[in-house]
């Protein structure tokens, strides 16, 4: 089949050349054209074994069926599943698969094929975290147990990321770019750095997708905008600084996220942050309203966990801004602001621009606040964090650095992060002890309670109750990992995900999107529709 990518470069090019807008022409009913960034094209192709649906994009597989799948409210629901059941210690999850399912060769998939896909994928998958899986068994054709290694009552959320793969003809060397599956869609041409189209899957059990075709381009940002303006595109991904453009027959789609960015604040190896009382007044004095304003033009939301919205967040989280609390807080650890300046506040004014520092001892209140090189968004964030600390006589100064070095860094320095997934492990790999290094595994924090609360909902045989604990772990009235305990991180913003929307097309609603701008927005895509 001829490529189509060129042809597009072609038009495109000529397009930025003399400044015109077409118009879009006529959709095909059947069929709708994507714009994702270059780095959501799988590296390794479609395999779920390798990682594909998983990891930090994690998604619905498309091409695969999955057990579980993740409802819209980020509650468990069914896709090859027609029941699962705990064991009374937590180490035996046994699952019933439904019946008369056919993967895209015409073979039958059975408890079988289950077992294999999560054996190999505990052994060869470098993105999915399987180390709490012992081994998976096929008792029967209808039936798998899951034999783990630990409890872990989250183990539905694990089965909604991993694609089941046939184990008779499954050849890790090819089955990437030449997937078989038994999905809503199969693959029918991957162009490897330029496009990768689906097609509905005639044999797929469930109902038929609306959307028979979809054509996938990877492009960056800014070939994505000439896409849309040249009517090469149904929807493409877009950012805040392009929001404010007007498009001849296309609208903005803004899709709520817990694609978060927030500040670790080492407990550890920084002697100003090592006080809690300095770590909750940053919580404090930090406006994240006006970081959503000026940073993202208006397009996300002010964060407070890692988790805003999800099942397992809790509300004790939640709290405002508050710039007195903060001063109070700074006050409290012996951070005062130079005598000549507190006799030049103004009556009912906290703050002038001229505040002047803190000081300690004769030591000056002072943090570095690094940021990832090549992240604008990370960048500016860091520092209208910095402009804001200021405010409140904290001098900060803001560092990019490269990946290379920022894990290192960021166990004694604050780093400005991106998280944000569909599962309570989020929490889990933040928050809790790591045993080999007694902290935590992204930045110095340990607190056994918060541990015992995480180990306990991983235990936990109801999925409600887990829900509870790991609500409990965030704050339990005395400690925890919010303003009012350790803080060990402060959360910002979560990032709108936003998309140009070709006029007619009804995109179904959007799940809150995890960390990732990208095949988070088809996983419904099946859904879709065209006005007629």
């Amino acid at each position: 089949m001829k490529k189509i990518f060129m042809p597009l470069i072609l038009v495109l090019v000529l397009l930025s050349g003399c400044g015109g807008k077409t118009q879009p022409p006529s959709p095909d009913k059947a069929a709708v054209t994507v714009v994702m960034p270059p780095t959501s094209e799988p590296e390794a192709g479609f395999d779920p074994i390798c990682g594909w649906g998983a990891g930090e994009h994690v998604h619905e597989p498309l091409i695969q069926s999955t057990l579980t799948v993740t409802n819209p409210d980020l509650t468990i629901g069914y896709d090859l599943a027609t029941d699962m059941r705990v064991s009374e210690d937590s180490l035996a999850w046994t699952v019933t698969i439904r019946e008369g399912v056919k993967f895209t060769d015409g073979t039958d998939l059975t408890a079988a094929d289950v077992a294999f896909t999560y054996n190999a994928a505990r052994d060869a998958s470098s993105v999915n975290d399987f180390t709490m899986l012992d081994r998976a068994e096929a008792v029967d054709d209808t039936t798998v147990v899951f034999h783990m290694t630990r409890p872990f009552s989250i183990w539905p959320y694990t089965m909604a990321t991993l694609g089941i793969v046939p184990e008779d003809s499954y050849d890790p060397a090819a089955y990437g770019s030449s997937p078989v599956g038994s999905g809503r869609y199969r693959l029918r041409q991957w162009d490897r750095g330029q496009q990768a189209i689906l097609e509905a899957n005639p044999d797929y059990y469930g109902e038929k997708p609306q959307m028979e075709r979809v054509n996938i381009l990877f492009m960056e940002e800014d070939a994505a905008f000439l896409a849309v303006q040249a009517g090469q595109a149904d929807l493409a991904y877009t950012s805040a600084p392009y929001a404010d453009q007007t498009v001849n027959g296309f609208s903005l789609l803004s899709v709520k996220t817990v694609d978060n960015r927030g500040i670790n604040l080492p407990v550890t190896g920084n002697d100003f942050l090592s006080d809690a009382e300095v770590r909750r007044a940053i919580d404090a004095g930090i406006d994240r309203e006006e970081m959503v304003d000026h940073v993202l033009n208006g397009y996300g939301s002010p964060a407070y966990s890692v988790c805003d919205g999800l099942p397992w967040f809790t509300w004790e989280a939640r709290l405002p801004y508050d710039p007195v609390e903060a001063s109070d807080w700074l006050d409290s650890a012996g951070w005062h602001l130079e005598k000549e300046y507190q006799e030049k506040i103004p009556a009912g004014q906290l703050y002038p621009l001229d505040c002047g520092w803190r000081y300690k001892d004769g030591v000056r209140a002072e943090m570095e606040l690094l940021y990832p090189v090549g992240d604008t968004v990370r960048q500016a964030l860091a520092m209208d964090a910095a402009n804001q600390l200021g405010r409140l006589g904290i001098y900060c100064t803001v560092r990019g650095v490269g990946w290379d070095t920022a894990y290192d860094e960021a166990l004694t320095t604050p780093l400005v992060w991106g998280w944000g997934a569909h599962t309570p492990m989020e929490l889990y790999n933040i928050y809790h002890t790591d045993r080999e290094t007694g902290s935590a595994r992204y930045s110095p924090y340990a607190n056994p309670t918060v541990d015992a609360y995480m180990d306990e909902a991983l235990a936990c045989t109801d999925l409600e109750e887990a829900y509870r604990l790991w609500q409990t772990a965030q704050y339990d009235g005395f400690t925890g990992v919010t303003r009012s305990g350790d803080c060990p991180w402060v959360w910002l913003v979560n990032v709108d995900h936003l998309y140009w929307v070709r006029d007619g097309l009804q995109v179904a609603q959007q799940k809150i999107h995890p960390h990732g701008h990208g095949w988070s927005v088809v996983n419904n895509v099946d859904q879709w529709e065209w006005n007629s």
